[in-house]
């Protein structure tokens, strides 16, 4: 029976990775240079002054017609030197808005909070957001807003790591694998998340949700409203693999801070809706199960194992094809490790401890 159970269980884990592959081809129908609306990027940033430079720089070369384009900066409280930099640098940039944060008055801490008062001068009827160890490309805004036919609530655009060693690259991949998942499920019909330091919404949408002060908090406040927009039952939410929506983020620097993300994401993913659940524990019980088989049933085991990491790797390698990146995929062997490692240990960890460290706050 034993045997049984993991075969089937594997066999839908290949099969939903398979939906993946084929759904991130899906292609939208996008606006002419001409047709842009208006737009906003809204830049949530706290304790940054070593990376928030090179954020701006990218910023300050984004392409988009003349007069359409503003972005907005929050400085969340920062302790350090990041608003004196923002400051610095922004100085007679027409196109660059400061907002000094404010403590929250209201149930929002966090991002949340800094991205509601970002929002409150925001004229754009597109808002793209990002973050500040981000460094976009200078097609960013126009090819993420050039996704906004009418019907349009929400787009989820591809971010892609800083790599040069085998920590970092691992992180690099896994990026690719949870954002291609990102892209598979919602270009399936069943969204289930979206990566905040690249996305765009509707400000039409975002308002008839009642914005993040009608929703309940949240460490990952993207996720929950992808699951707002998506409740409105009124707009399409899309997730297409276009190299050049692609930023790049930089790597955490140790296993500490990596943990510590993780755990943030882990935690956000237990508010997903029921078909989100089932692809999370489809994917625990997959590996949980092929690394058990292994000492009762080693033939199993090893073939249960092979055909995961198979499927990872088609899935790894198309995505990576499509945006321009398959040198990284030299990094899989770590990633897959290292994948294999929190699908199965995160659920047990999230059992004894639920609390989140960002950026100097627990919540």
């Amino acid at each position: 029976m034993f045997e049984l159970i993991a075969i089937v269980i594997v066999t839908l884990y290949v099969l939903q990775t398979i939906l993946y592959v084929v759904a991130t081809y899906r292609k939208f129908p996008k606006l002419s240079d001409d047709n842009l609306p208006r737009a906003s990027v809204v830049v949530a940033v706290r304790d940054e002054e070593k990376v928030i430079t090179r954020c701006l720089e990218a910023l300050d070369k984004l392409e988009f017609p003349d007069g359409k384009l503003e972005i907005i900066i929050i400085n969340d409280r920062s302790t350090d030197r990041t608003g004196e930099l923002i400051k610095e640098f922004i100085e007679g940039k027409a196109r660059f808005k400061f907002v000094e944060g404010r403590e929250s008055t209201s149930h929002l801490r966090g991002k949340s909070n800094a991205l509601v008062q970002g929002l409150a001068v925001a004229t754009g009827e597109v808002i793209l957001t990002t973050d500040a160890d981000c460094k976009v490309n200078p097609l960013w805004a126009k090819t993420m807003v050039s996704y906004f036919t009418k019907e349009i609530g929400l787009c989820g655009g591809m971010t892609s790591q800083e790599t040069g060693n085998p920590f970092k690259g691992m992180q690099h991949l896994d990026f690719m694998y949870l954002l291609g998942a990102g892209s598979g499920t919602v270009n399936a019909g069943i969204p289930l998340s979206v990566i905040g330091n690249n996305m765009a919404y509707s400000r039409a949408a975002y308002n008839e949700t009642g914005g993040y002060e009608n929703m309940p908090f949240s460490v990952t406040e993207d996720s929950q409203l992808l699951a707002a927009i998506s409740d409105l039952k009124k707009y399409k939410i899309i997730y297409p693999l276009d190299k050049d929506a692609l930023i790049e983020s930089l790597p955490v620097e140790g296993f500490s801070q990596l943990y510590k993300q993780k755990k943030r994401w882990a935690i956000g993913g237990l508010k997903v809706p029921l078909h989100g659940v089932a692809v999370l524990v489809t994917a625990f019980l997959a590996h949980l199960f092929s690394v058990v088989s292994l000492p009762f049933y080693p033939v199993l085991g090893i073939s249960l194992i092979v055909s995961i990491i198979f499927v990872d790797f088609i899935f790894l390698f198309s995505v990576v094809f499509r945006l321009k990146l398959t040198g990284t995929i030299k990094y899989f062997p770590f990633f897959e490790l290292y994948y294999f490692s929190y699908v199965i240990l995160f659920p047990f960890i999230l059992l004894f401890s639920k609390s989140v460290e960002w950026k100097g706050r627990k919540f």
